[in-house]
């Protein structure tokens, strides 16, 4: 009888010990897994677009306001309608 306990006392720890190694194996290889998909999903987003240079965006406005005075000079713009497109582009 001492025999047949001790064969189970030693099943019992051995069955512990491989369910206590398994369940860690298992949370790290989940945790990597978690890694490497927060990795991809890093690597898969386009880098964001660079801000306009306000330069550029000045450029712009000038060249509007030319082409309005343009319009104006021309008489297809009123001075009213001149002036509100000058403050939508100004504003």
């Amino acid at each position: 009888m001492p025999g047949l306990l001790r064969g189970v006392a030693r099943t019992a720890v051995v069955a512990g010990t491989a369910t206590a190694v398994s369940n860690r194996v298992s949370r790290r290889q989940q945790g990597r897994w978690a890694q490497q998909e927060a990795q991809q999903q890093y690597q898969e987003q386009p880098p964001p677009p660079p801000p306009a240079a306000p330069a550029d965006e000045m450029t712009s406005k000038i060249d509007q306001l030319k082409q309005l005075g343009d319009l104006k000079a021309q008489g297809v713009l009123t001075e009213a309608e001149f002036d509100a497109q000058k403050a939508r582009i100004l504003g």
